[in-house]
């Protein structure tokens, strides 16, 4: 009798067991992230992905996406499936491109904007920063009032060009199709000041102490200049077709903060002070294109123990 009831009550459990597993299946696939074969790309399981080339940020060696948004790109492709097909073009021509729908994604120092939300749909940040002056060591100009006559050079299709025109007795604005052909006007004292994202600063004075330059923080006038004046979410801008692979990739975003793997990345880069990953307060995306309830991931708890 025990044997025949163990025998029942087995075949009860196995049946119990079998159902069971297969709802957790079915539980983990509705929560499982979107992969390869769930989010819609130009090409099936292909990330086409747009950069300008810029180092620190992005590049390619050896056929692979490198730099610190770069990799970061890379974990989240990784993460969803998919892998990556990469083309470099000038910045102006990456905005087009995606809005246009010939690129997945772009990225490299990209600024959350609000007009930005209108042609693309932008990822969480993967870090944060604020405006600075580019210039050689000799000088300390950190304010707009010290603009007054100086040449001053950015790149097309930089969100803060418009607003840089406007800057009170400025001498000259002077655009460039690459960020480097900005610099070496610098360089070559053809413009006193550029206005370049601030890691590629960083890496070229780390890399070249020899060209004596550096960045100073902008002093924010809200009023005046709010553009140059916000703390920017550097994010990825997504076709704007391509929603579902937008939120996948801020789902992975999300996990790369958690587990701090952005704040190690960008270490090795040499961008290591907390400012990178303090968001800004409030946080402009808020009612735009995030609700009321998102918080702005940061990176104190990274920071304590890196």
């Amino acid at each position: 009798m025990r044997d025949m009831g163990a025998d029942t009550s087995n075949g009860r459990c196995a049946r119990f067991l079998a159902a069971t597993i297969a709802g957790l299946i079915s539980i983990g696939l509705a929560l499982a992230p979107a992969r390869a074969d769930t989010v819609k790309t130009l090409e099936p399981g292909v990330l086409t992905v747009g950069i300008n080339g810029d180092m620190p940020m992005t590049s390619v060696k050896d056929g692979k996406l490198t730099g610190s948004d770069g990799e970061i790109m890379t974990l989240v492709a990784e993460r969803l499936g998919l892998k990556i097909k990469t083309n470099q073009m000038d910045w102006s021509a990456l905005i087009q491109s995606t809005k246009q729908g010939k690129l997945d994604v772009m990225l490299g120092a990209m600024g959350w904007i609000k007009p930005r939300t209108e042609i693309m749909a932008l990822t969480d940040p993967i870090y944060y920063f604020g405006s600075s002056l580019s210039q050689k060591t000799a000088t300390n100009y950190s304010t707009f009032a010290e603009m007054k006559g100086k040449r001053v050079g950015t790149v097309t299709g930089f969100t803060l060009v418009p607003e840089l025109k406007t800057v009170e007795g400025i001498g000259e604005v002077k655009l460039y199709d690459t960020s480097d052909g900005a610099l070496q006007d610098l360089l070559a004292d053809r413009v006193d000041v550029v206005m370049l994202d601030p890691p590629l600063i960083d890496y070229a004075a780390y890399q070249h102490p020899e060209w004596g330059i550096h960045r100073v923080e902008l002093k924010p006038e809200k009023a005046k200049y709010p553009i140059m004046s916000t703390k920017y979410n550097v994010i990825f801008g997504v076709n704007k077709e391509e929603k579902a692979l937008a939120d996948a990739m801020s789902a992975e975003i999300q996990k790369i903060w958690a587990s701090c793997e952005n704040v190690k990345i960008m270490a090795k880069y040499g961008m290591k002070d907390a400012s990178w990953f303090t968001p800004p307060d409030p946080n402009p995306r808020v009612g735009v294109d995030r609700d009321a309830g998102w918080k702005s991931p940061d990176g104190a708890n990274c920071l304590k123990t890196n």
